[in-house]
């Protein structure tokens, strides 16, 4: 039986979750010129994790058919262990003996890309939350 939150309640993860893919895009924009951090290597891209969310997976007093969609969750976040990129610029103070800087793998347009598609599905959430929130309301009215 769905519960009539539920709805409501697997778009909210959906728009959390969407929102840290958002906080991790922008913390890769941020960092795509830093050659060295607290590890003293270049910043190393990051990835937002996630995966479904079922209650009572792993219940095995329930069957298999009791298991609900609750949305989504944050897993963590990931580094890409893409290569680096080389910059080849003598001056800069973390250019190697050959001349050679390495830069963070971060590609700007992969970023922005990522953001926009972040972006369209936080959107589609709202508008799901504000569908929902509209049919309760006519639910409401047909009562009186």
């Amino acid at each position: 039986m769905i519960n009539a939150f539920d709805t409501l309640r697997i778009s909210a993860s959906g728009l959390s979750a969407e929102r840290l893919r958002m906080d991790t895009v922008a913390s890769n924009i941020a960092n795509v010129n830093t050659t060295r951090g607290e590890n003293g290597q270049p910043y190393r891209r990051k990835i937002a994790v996630f995966q479904e969310n079922l209650a009572n997976a792993m219940n095995p007093e329930t069957s298999k058919y009791d298991n609900k969609m609750m949305g989504v969750k944050a897993v963590g976040i990931a580094e890409d262990q893409s290569p680096f990129r080389k910059v080849y610029d003598p001056s800069n103070p973390d250019a190697g003996m050959d001349g050679y800087v390495n830069m963070p793998n971060v590609n700007i347009l992969n970023e922005m890309a990522d953001m926009m598609v972040a972006t369209r599905s936080y959107e589609a959430n709202v508008n799901a939350v504000n569908s929902e929130k509209s049919m309760f309301s006519k639910a409401l009215e047909i009562g009186r």
